[in-house]
């Protein structure tokens, strides 16, 4: 019988541990945040300096609203970034309203419309802890 014992404690054990790293991971969600790039005017012109004084965490979402067919989002490595240049792209969005969840990371974003980068400082990087 001492056997059965055994078993059953390491079962709570393992249906106790569960639990607990089920309500650390449900908390860890429920911190997660939207940001809407911009704030209110949008993913556009002069946005590089968004994301100063913001904190960002793994799992929170960038919101990119623009308008469709006129800018898009690139996500491009640092030297894509540097350059304004999103011929090694990452990946690539054009919907008018993106949203990208965060990875633990430094992240670069950049308009891939000629000149819109270079020009209009349209890039952020963001880097989620």
């Amino acid at each position: 019988m001492a056997q059965g014992r055994g078993g059953e404690t390491q079962a709570s054990l393992a249906i106790g541990l569960m639990m607990i790293a089920l309500l650390l991971l449900n908390g860890e969600l429920a911190k997660s945040k939207q940001f809407t790039v911009g704030d209110h005017l949008g993913w556009g012109f002069n946005v590089k300096n968004w994301p100063k004084d913001k904190t960002f965490h793994t799992g929170d979402i960038l919101e990119f609203k623009y308008e469709k067919g006129y800018h898009n989002v690139v996500k491009v490595d640092s030297n894509g970034y540097a350059d304004c240049k999103s011929n090694n792209a990452i990946s690539t969005f054009d919907s008018g309203n993106d949203n990208i969840t965060l990875a633990r990371g430094t992240h670069y974003f950049i308009c891939g419309i000629a000149g819109h980068c270079w020009f209009g400082n349209m890039k952020i990087n963001v880097t989620a802890l």
